[in-house]
């Protein structure tokens, strides 16, 4: 059975009585476990929309989202979040992370909001610091890290739930390009072990990485390219 399944999705916004704005429009997509994907496509082609949809942030117009054999376009608010909360892990081009945290502290956030115990989520927290490459860095807080150190924090912390899913929204948008390099090499090792990974990108070697290329434009898959 596929991980996750789009069938005949589409996302429709009504910023006011009298406007239609068609974001996406009957889109099917089907991801198996272990997929490395890339979304591509131009400024307001709805691979951000399509992004936030995968990722229970938001709910299609018409259509279904099928998550690990569930219906997920049919969830409330709350299921929704608790969706998010075990099945998906998000990384963000800004890091998002909380400033007053240490890495560690960071990267247990999931895993308070589970209701983890203290002492598991620290033996977490510490092992996935490690698999990250942040060593020494793992008690420094978000102002005293790197750029590349920031992500890779945010990168453990969306790990940290175990997710179906890693979800990646241009997480290599705000790095140097060594830098850059070294977080896909991350990703890459990733991939490598078994995680399904879907990235959002607009660089076309950043693309080139991935199993695969879904590429987007005025709402509707044009091409989906598949290169490893």
């Amino acid at each position: 059975m596929s991980l996750a399944q789009l069938i005949n999705l589409s996302k429709v916004y009504r910023p006011a009585a009298d406007v239609e704005v068609v974001a996406l429009r009957a889109v099917d997509i089907t991801i198996e476990e272990g997929d490395y994907l890339a979304i591509m496509g131009p400024s307001g082609s709805g691979k951000s929309t399509l992004l936030n949809l995968l990722g229970c942030l938001d709910r299609p117009t018409d259509g279904h989202y099928i998550l690990g054999g569930q219906d997920v376009s049919v969830l409330s608010d709350a299921e929704l979040s608790e969706v998010r909360g075990k099945r998906i892990g998000f990384i963000f081009q800004s890091f998002n992370l909380i400033q007053q945290l240490t890495a560690l502290d960071n990267i247990e956030v999931p895993l308070f909001y589970q209701g983890i115990h203290r002492r598991e989520r620290r033996r977490r927290s510490q092992e996935l610091a490690e698999r990250v490459g942040l060593g020494p860095r793992a008690q420094h807080k978000p102002n005293e890290l790197s750029g590349g150190e920031q992500q890779r924090v945010a990168i453990a912390r969306a790990l940290s739930n175990d997710p179906l899913i890693l979800l990646a929204d241009e997480p290599t948008g705000n790095l140097d390009s060594r830098t850059g390099k070294e977080i896909l090499a991350l990703f890459d090792d990733l991939s490598a072990k078994g995680r399904t990974i879907i990235m959002v990108t607009h660089d076309e070697s950043v693309g080139r990485r991935t199993h695969s290329i879904v590429r987007v434009a005025d709402g509707t898959i044009v091409a989906r390219e598949h290169h490893k």
